[in-house]
């Protein structure tokens, strides 16, 4: 049996274990296959074993890729998960049908504009991008600021604000892996729970948090799609981009 069927396998029977273990539906995550630096052909065998969400970091890889795909693109969902800056955010509008890492209003905007370009289009997903390590390396918002750029971005057409995205800090910690997760949680739930009625915030219901090695802790604490690669696809060589 091909690796990567096998590793989907076992990935699949980790979210159903973590799920059961926070009192869960299992079917309540989504799997997304962070396919970065791999080739097409990898993410062709990881369909026929049933996936059908893809990750790319890389605006030029992931668009070739999508390109090269176009056969299959009815049975293919595109999520762009890397940095994204403002004089790529055509290409993303163009090709991808979501967007994780949304942490300028600018960003946004750009994104909104473009995608109008293509009316034969359904609107683009977007999430936004929350710093809760406040690491200055890293892109996102802080938790202070999510709710004020989630307004914002809730009211711009041809897209659809879907809800937040998180990159911990690293830790080997189970316990402190917890406790980041839950903060970006409480973060989304609170935003959740102050625009119930609110028709821009109808289709809020995404937490995208969680990887290979701490899928189980952002489960734990209500992750409803966990980002893996590693797990799947196997190590990858490192790439300058």
């Amino acid at each position: 049996m091909n690796s990567i069927v096998v590793n989907l396998m076992q990935v699949r029977q980790r979210i159903e274990l973590a799920a059961l273990a926070a009192k869960r539906e299992p079917e309540d995550i989504e799997l997304l296959a962070v396919s970065k630096t791999f080739p097409a052909s990898a993410i062709e065998e990881a369909m026929h074993a049933g996936q059908s969400a893809f990750g790319e970091n890389y605006v030029q890889e992931g668009i070739e890729k999508i390109i090269q795909l176009e056969k299959l693109r009815p049975w293919l969902v595109w999520h762009f998960i890397g940095p994204l800056q403002s004089n790529k955010t055509r290409e993303v509008a163009e090709h991808f049908d979501w967007v994780h890492s949304v942490d300028r209003l600018k960003i946004a905007e750009r994104l909104s504009a473009q995608r109008g370009e293509f009316p034969s289009l359904a609107e683009l997903q977007v999430c936004v991008q929350v710093n809760v390590s406040e690491e200055e390396s890293k892109s996102g918002v802080p938790l202070s600021e999510a709710e004020a750029i989630c307004d914002a971005i809730s009211k711009l057409p041809n897209i659809v604000l879907r809800g937040l995205m998180a990159i911990p800090a690293p830790n080997p910690d189970p316990k402190m892996q917890r406790e980041a997760f839950a903060a970006v949680r409480d973060c989304f739930q609170g935003i959740q729970s102050r625009h119930l009625v609110d028709p821009d915030y109808q289709f809020f219901d995404t937490l995208s948090m969680g990887m290979s090695d701490d899928l189980e802790a952002a489960i734990a604490e209500g992750s409803t799609m966990v980002r893996v690669g590693t797990a799947i696809f196997g190590k990858r060589d490192k790439i300058t981009k």
